[in-house]
């Protein structure tokens, strides 16, 4: 019985294996662990499909497996062999160090999500070495490609304008001091530069700065506090964002450039990101826009606190339209967060801080005013239709009758 890496996330198409619970010999029970996979943003564990022996283990911690690879294989006893068949296994055990090679595709190995950012690149990937197991062409391989051919284009540009000398400069490298300290860049610190990387160089993002004069919403979480009900501030945030993404659909939407079309979601599923030991995750919280108040805090709190114990699963990391970051308890005025591939918009909230502020008749008072980054997609909306969406988020929260009148 082979063991294959199936696809466990959204369109995900490879991971890397952290760590077995099994070895060669073990005996194993149907659904017991076989061993943890990072995928994108989170480590999932693979269970086994029968009860039986392992006979064999394709790949060492730390490799990178693509779907449909065979990761073990397991004897459970209903497969006659012979003993020429059963020595051949046993030499395929002996020697798991070297595990069969994935198919190759025009003469080169390469993950299909590789093939693709090559493409987006406008890189040959048949011209690349790559520096994977067996040749395997990397993600880190074609940016080094790509930046090899810049720094030699820059570099033949200037010797034609007599400047050989800058050549030497260019390849001149910094030694490393010896008490310079390493951290390992795997698991999901990789998994999230890889995403950010991607969105980057797909998305050409825009970032739209305002501020929200959040008093009233203030004052009003304190009369709820005052009554036994503590609804986080986060809450309202994301009641608000329904409200403004359903007059608003094309910032809760999908470009598919292949399709040539814009999706416009009629679900409304929030990726709130979260900081945690591990790194950045992203839990969703579902069906907001159906949600009551204290529905929303309640699942907001158990999502967090799920990712803070790392033990979100993958369905519940899956299937967000939008995404949202809180950075206002860490401070911060502003910044310019990069979107989650392949939704359209994230806003980050930012730190309240109490301030003057000068009302129409000139009267001056003091104001809870926190500050909002909201970056987009410009591809799929302009400048224009940003600025009304969020006059519109900021007209609920600082009008909170308003958002209680459109609550469902």
């Amino acid at each position: 019985m082979e063991v294959k890496f199936h696809d466990i996330g959204e369109g995900m198409t490879e991971g890397e294996i952290v760590n077995y619970f099994v070895k060669v010999g073990d005996e194993i029970g149907i659904d017991e662990p076989l061993l943890e996979v990072q995928t994108d943003k989170m480590v999932a564990e693979i269970p086994s499909p029968v009860a039986g022996k392992i006979t064999a283990i394709h790949f060492q911690p730390g490799d990178t497996i693509t779907v449909g690879e065979t990761i073990i294989e397991i004897d459970n006893g209903k497969k006659k062999t012979t003993k020429m068949q059963s020595e051949s296994e046993g030499e395929k055990a002996r020697t798991e160090k070297h595990p069969p090679l994935p198919k190759r595709y025009n003469g080169i190995l390469a993950a299909p999500y590789t093939r693709k950012l090559a493409r987006e690149l406008g890189v040959e990937i048949e011209k690349i070495s790559g520096t994977g197991r067996a040749g395997r062409v990397t993600e880190e391989d074609i940016y080094a490609f790509l930046n090899n051919t810049n720094q030699r284009s820059e570099t033949d540009s200037q010797l034609l304008e007599g400047k050989e000398s800058v050549k030497k400069d260019t390849n001149t490298e910094i030694p490393i001091k010896v008490d310079d300290e390493s951290i390992p860049f795997q698991g999901i610190r990789k998994q999230i530069a890889n995403n950010l990387t991607h969105s980057v160089r797909t998305i050409p993002h825009v970032t739209h700065f305002d501020e929200a004069d959040v008093t009233n919403l203030l004052e009003y979480r304190k009369e709820l506090t005052s009554i036994g009900e503590n609804i986080s501030i986060v809450a309202f945030f994301l009641k608000g964002l329904a409200i403004a993404l359903k007059e608003h659909p094309v910032f809760n939407a999908q470009l598919n450039e292949e399709k040539e079309i814009i999706r416009l979601n009629r679900s409304y599923h929030i990726g709130l990101a979260t900081d945690t030991k591990a790194g950045l995750l992203v839990p969703v919280l579902r069906n907001i826009d159906s949600k009551s108040l204290r529905q929303i805090h309640q699942e907001m709190k158990q999502l967090t606190e799920k990712a803070q114990q790392g033990k979100l699963t993958a369905k519940e990391m899956q299937g967000g339209t939008f995404t949202i970051s809180n950075v206002g308890p860490l401070g911060g005025t502003f910044a310019t967060p990069i979107i989650n591939h392949p939704q359209t918009g994230i806003m980050a909230f930012h730190k309240t801080k109490r301030i003057p502020v000068v009302l129409e008749e000139d009267s001056i008072v003091i104001r809870s005013i926190m500050t909002i980054s909201f970056s987009f997609d410009h591809r799929v909306a302009d400048g224009a239709d940003a600025v009304r969406f969020v006059n519109r988020f900021i007209e609920l929260l600082e009008e909170p009758k308003k958002l209680f009148l459109e609550l469902t």
